[in-house]
């Protein structure tokens, strides 16, 4: 495969798709968890109801994955992006007006649809112009965007809150809304797409004699194929490592600030060392799938998670809880690349299936964000605001992830004893 590098309308292309992970995930979703504190203290709402209403953006996002197909068939990829990315700075815009619970709700929900949208269809529109780079550097360097709004949400945050709450949803409506400019004519067109494709298949094959086409591969892996119960125990696996990164990514900032009466402060602090994880997070990750192989490398990120969460339930220090927060905040937007490479693996060769299935994965993910926000919110009240408990059973959710991941590497093995699979073309390195 090439290696050549991406010429300057690929990388307009990831910078738009970079901006709408930035608005429509990190902004959108990651912004409301440093303000968690605030909305209770400035009387907003109550402590149980804004743990509800953060979970609406979840029930959001999933409605969004589900709908995202639709959408992109009605709109196509560039409108649809273009559109949910405002509607996700509208919906910021409206929630500086605290009309009533119900009121707020809405915008949360429409916030995370944006969202959903945006992340089955921004890879499957920007990656098609990449065919040169790395996939796993070329998804990271897309998904960087949600770990640059959870960054920016932790800076930003604290210095808007000096203007008051509904200032300080108004300035992250703002920013929104001048990205969504920026990025409105980035995003790559189906002629450009065949443009990049004919490119790369020349510079790949230059002297390539004539031979007869070869068959095309099947638009999924066939029903009960080695490769076919591999990805459905990698949406099962997803599954379990989103029910894991749900109680940091709702609650870390309260349970610094309120759970061990630090302040709103020393909780944006550490939300911030959170967002300086989530910077590096997609790259470092999309690099270790590049080196080990994907299926790999979310083993081993999904090992180092656990034992993180692991230790945040039962750290006290502050330097601790700093250090630990560093590693949890690389993981939400580092394993979504690292996901996706694996789902191409599964799929070798065809853009459209691979879509389908990255699709799906998006989906499990959503349902299990949703459910398990319910879940922990109800958790939160039962257990009288113990923030320890929801990190411990996070833990056990990336326990479970291994053991899901651990299986799907016995299927192969048991598959590769019996019939061997052809490697996806240009596997040069190890699938896992």
């Amino acid at each position: 495969m090439s290696t050549t590098s991406p010429g300057p309308a690929a990388w307009r292309a990831i910078a738009a798709g970079a901006s709408a992970s930035f608005v429509g995930i990190g902004l959108a979703r990651f912004a409301y968890t440093p303000l968690v504190p605030e909305l209770i203290t400035a009387r907003w709402f109550s402590a149980s109801a804004v743990a509800y209403l953060g979970a609406a953006n979840l029930a959001g996002y999933l409605a969004g994955a589900l709908s995202a197909p639709w959408v992109g068939r009605r709109l196509g990829d560039r409108r649809a992006l273009r559109w949910t990315m405002a509607l996700a700075t509208v919906a910021l815009l409206a929630c500086s007006v605290p009309v009533s619970a119900a009121w707020f709700f809405l915008w949360r929900l429409a916030s995370g649809f944006a969202g959903g949208v945006i992340m089955v269809r921004v890879a499957g529109a920007v990656l098609p112009h990449l065919r040169g780079a790395r996939r796993g550097l070329a998804g990271g360097a897309i998904f960087a965007g949600l770990g640059v709004g959870i960054a920016a949400s932790g800076t930003l945050v604290p210095l808007l809150l000096h203007l008051g709450l509904s200032r300080t949803w108004m300035g992250l409506a703002a920013l929104c809304a001048v990205l969504t400019a920026l990025s409105w004519n980035g995003w790559p067109t189906a002629s450009t797409t065949s443009a990049a494709s004919t490119t790369s298949a020349a510079s790949t094959t230059p002297t390539a004699p004539a031979v007869a086409p070869a068959p095309a591969a099947p638009a999924s892996p066939p029903r009960g194929s080695a490769r076919s119960r591999r990805l459905g125990l990698l949406l099962v696996e997803y599954a379990l490592i989103s029910t894991g990164l749900t109680p940091a990514m709702a609650f870390l900032a309260d349970f610094v600030g309120r759970g061990l009466d630090r302040g709103s402060g020393s909780g944006s602090m550490v939300w911030i060392l959170y967002g300086l994880g989530a910077l590096v997070g997609p790259t470092l990750y999309g690099f270790l799938g590049d080196r080990l192989g994907f299926a790999r490398a979310l083993l081993v990120i999904t090992l180092v998670q656990a034992g993180a969460l692991a230790g945040l339930a039962a750290a006290h220090g502050l330097p601790a809880i700093a250090a630990l927060s560093v590693v949890i905040g690389s993981f939400p937007p580092g394993v979504v690349p690292v996901v996706l490479g694996r789902v191409h693996e599964l799929v070798p060769r065809r853009p459209e299936a691979q879509s389908a299935a990255w699709g799906k994965a998006t989906v499990a993910g959503a349902l299990s964000l949703a459910l398990s926000a319910y879940l922990y919110s109800y958790l939160f009240d039962l257990t009288g605001q113990n923030h320890r408990v929801l990190f411990a059973i996070g833990a056990v959710a990336l326990v479970l992830a291994l053991v899901v991941g651990c299986a799907a590497r016995f299927v192969r093995a048991g598959a590769e004893a019996q019939t061997p699979e052809p490697a996806p073309a240009g596997a040069g390195r190890a699938a896992g």
